[in-house]
């Protein structure tokens, strides 16, 4: 039985759309690069900044960086609040803790942003660690999901009861590399189709209702 439920952050527990597009525009204009049509700068909603402005941004490693700094000087003050929370999550992880469920963030977004993400929409109380990526730094999922296993003190013994929570196929590739399971959620669908079976999610689901459903079932 699952024992230690994994939220990743980004079109899982909050619709982040509105605020990150807005930034990257903002990125683009100051890198004095072509904006990407919206098709495009969805696609950068889940995988780390990093690589989402080299594929598909078209940048170079120096104007990614570069790109990210930009991004921060508009996300850090206003963008991480043009936000929402997916409906019926912030309720499910109330439940979830109050009946004995351990829960954490592992999200590839810095972790300063996280925690005031998670404070400001109301996942602070639920969980026992929010970890992010360091402010500079070029950290994995599997990376981020590691250093969420140390924080609560997880051996591989207890790797059975770890499920991962995510929306893109980064969560499910980052949880198998560490020997944990993967349920993909389609909330707002960034993900393409079939993406999040095809990488090997141990179930896909479309509300916080069948989510509760599989985490209390299994």
């Amino acid at each position: 039985m699952y024992h230690y439920i994994f939220f990743d952050l980004d079109g899982t527990l909050t619709d982040s759309k509105e605020g990150i597009l807005n930034c990257l525009r903002y990125a683009f204009e100051k890198l004095g690069k072509p904006v990407p049509p919206e098709a495009a700068l969805i696609k950068f909603i889940g995988p780390p900044l990093q690589d989402s402005f080299v594929d598909p941004g078209g940048c170079t490693r120096e104007e990614a960086l570069a790109g990210i700094e930009a991004f921060r000087e508009r996300y850090e003050p206003v963008g991480k609040f043009e936000n929402v929370s997916a409906p019926g999550l912030p309720e499910l992880c109330a439940r979830l803790k109050k009946d004995g469920y351990v829960m954490a963030l592992a999200s590839s977004k810095p972790e300063n942003l996280c925690v005031d993400i998670c404070r400001h929409f109301g996942y602070t109380p639920s969980f026992s660690a929010v970890t992010g990526s360091p402010l500079h730094g070029d950290h994995s999922k599997a990376d981020i999901i590691r250093e969420t296993i140390r924080r609560l003190g997880l051996t591989d013994a207890e790797k059975p009861q770890i499920l991962m929570v995510g929306d893109r196929k980064y969560d499910v590739a980052g949880a198998k590399e560490c020997g944990i399971d993967c349920v993909g959620v389609e909330f707002f669908g960034y993900a393409a189709p079939g993406e999040l079976a095809e990488a090997g999610a141990v179930a896909v689901v479309r509300s916080a209702a069948e989510l509760e459903e599989f985490i209390r079932t299994h």
